[in-house]
């Protein structure tokens, strides 16, 4: 099989993966606290090739290309004000701990809620921890007590869906909590659609690849059969 194919097409898979972190971006170029993800792409190794009767180096030949590792960008976003009263803001480094079915979770999402009992709780209806790891029980207006929510350090942070983290927690963080304001989102849409412009013409390019080495085959042989009196 011609050794362009795979080449090729392993770019174009590499290409997919990527489209795909890209699109999830965009989808969330709105949502509060959301942390950008990054396809990082490497090549698989070099054949080196060489004249089989003279044994002189030729030179070295690509084999494609593969999605490496995905890479999320956790530097912290600017606020933006809300004034709603369970909307919270981490201003500098630190995390919101989220009791879920699974454990403890992790998040920057900050638009909250209050549930029927009084207490704090993200959008899926989970509670709010306080420094202290219990959940954050508001005041008799429904507004959060000063203090009361917890800021947790979080080491080696891995996204868990597309707001939630898991990681090594390591007590509390320097970041201060902002009431009536959310963080944004960690998205610029422009350098984003960008992106996946640059995407699909990588992945047009590999496409273009195998139409011009299956037109090259297929003539080779008619060619071949038309030479030998044969028949395709």
């Amino acid at each position: 099989m011609e050794r362009g194919l795979y080449i090729a097409a392993s770019g174009m898979i590499a290409e997919q993966m990527r489209q795909d972190a890209i699109a999830n971006d965009l989808a969330n170029a709105s949502t509060p606290g959301y942390k950008a993800d990054r396809i990082t792409q490497a090549s698989f190794g070099d054949l080196l090739l060489s004249n089989s009767n003279t044994g002189q180096v030729i030179g070295p030949l690509g084999t494609g290309a593969y999605a490496d590792s995905k890479v999320t960008d956790l530097r912290p976003q600017a606020t933006r004000v809300t004034e709603e009263p369970l909307d919270l803001a981490i201003v500098g480094e630190g995390w919101f701990g989220v009791q879920t079915p699974e454990g403890v979770r992790y998040t920057r999402n900050g638009q909250f809620s209050a549930s029927p009992q009084g207490q704090l709780i993200d959008q899926l209806g989970r509670p709010v921890l306080g420094p202290g790891g219990q959940p954050v029980q508001l005041d008799a207006r429904g507004h959060v007590r000063p203090g009361s929510v917890g800021v947790f350090a979080l080491a080696n942070a891995r996204k868990e869906g597309d707001n939630y983290f898991t990681g090594a927690a390591g007590g509390q963080a320097t970041g201060q909590v902002e009431i009536g304001a959310l963080e944004g989102s960690g998205i610029d849409p422009t350098r984003t659609m960008v992106d996946m412009i640059a995407s699909f013409r990588a992945y047009e390019a590999g496409q273009k690849v195998i139409t011009t080495i299956d037109d090259t085959l297929r003539r080779t042989s008619t060619q071949v059969g038309n030479a030998t009196g044969g028949s395709f």
